[in-house]
């Protein structure tokens, strides 16, 4: 049995890690400041002899010192979620991101533990070298647009990861997260799939933003938690950044005509220009397509749940608890 520290284990992805690895008979510690994570994510487990709860800042030197102590690996999840929160916090956006890799990161090396660091798929910008590949250039916005202030924040994460790798010689995997979706996920946050659904099933109008032509890879999270427990087991894999995410590509309206489809809603879907959703501090980008070579010779990893399904298991997750 080994034991797994996660960081902004009570959320979305981070409690269906803990949920998994608890199930694989390993013992799991979460730290989450709880600002947007939840303990609501965490009931099914929260009594498990084998999980422990805490309930602070990965911005805690001393008491994260303790729990990298404890752990055997480490999964670095804690960030700020949703463009919408990076857009209205971007100091606490930066700075926690950051700062708080670079504790998780030098902890981490003065106890010898093995770390993944999760990034994102922001970091490849408005890039239009698709799909996008580890190796591949980055091209992000002015710094006048803030969206790109989570990109940038990120990307400085990847750099001190894989310098501490190069330089410390610490065992750290970094994997690009391409749009995780499943039960769980809250559509607080910008959030696109579970907005879509909440709305269908209430029968509000389902909002896309601009003309949603915009098109995305959307893929399960239990997919994407199997493969990144498997990523940091393989000391080849250290060092590397890879690409996490499905290659089924939709556009966002097209998302919101098959949520329709597939609820059997009569909502209507309404066009939301950026501005009026964000402001005009706000920027995006047309495709965002994963290369997952590198992740499949890794991993022989094979997307398992396909679109259609993850919308059916996102309704009845939301049903189940109206």
């Amino acid at each position: 049995m080994d034991t797994y520290l996660i960081t902004g284990g009570a959320g979305f992805i981070g409690s269906h890690l803990a949920e998994s690895l608890l199930g694989d008979g390993h013992a799991v510690i979460v730290i989450d400041d709880l600002s947007t994570g939840s303990v609501d994510n965490l009931r099914a487990f929260c009594a498990h002899p084998r999980f422990e709860l805490v309930h602070d800042s990965v911005l805690n030197e001393r008491r994260m010192g303790e729990l990298v102590g404890r752990a055997d690996f480490i999964f670095h999840l804690a960030a700020v979620v949703g463009v919408a929160r990076v857009l209205e916090s971007p100091i606490r956006t930066i700075q926690n991101i950051v700062h708080g890799t670079d504790v998780v990161l030098r902890l981490a090396s003065e106890q010898n533990k093995v770390v993944f660091v999760a990034s994102t798929s922001e970091v490849y910008g408005k890039s239009n070298q698709l799909p996008f590949s580890e190796g591949g250039d980055m091209q992000l916005g002015a710094t006048s647009k803030g969206r790109w202030s989570y990109a940038c924040a990120k990307a400085i994460d990847e750099f001190l990861a894989l310098a501490y790798f190069r330089e410390r010689q610490l065992a750290v995997v970094v994997a690009r997260h391409f749009n995780t979706v499943g039960p769980r996920q809250s559509a607080r946050y910008g959030m696109v799939l579970p907005r879509f659904i909440e709305q269908a099933l209430s029968g509000q109008p389902l909002t896309v933003h601009g003309d949603g032509s915009q098109q995305r890879c959307f893929c399960y999270v239990g997919d994407v938690v199997w493969a990144i427990k498997r990523l940091v087991l393989e000391p080849s894999n250290y060092g590397k950044v890879f690409n996490v995410g499905s290659a089924e590509e939709v556009s966002i309206l097209q998302l919101a005509q098959r949520v329709k489809a597939k609820i059997g809603s009569a909502s209507e879907i309404s066009f939301v220009p950026y501005h009026l959703a964000y402001d005009n501090n706000f920027e995006d980008m047309p495709r965002r397509i994963p290369d997952l070579q590198r992740l499949h010779a890794a991993l022989g990893f094979r997307r398992l749940v396909r679109l259609d399904e993850i919308i059916e298991r996102m309704a009845e997750h939301y049903l189940a608890r109206a």
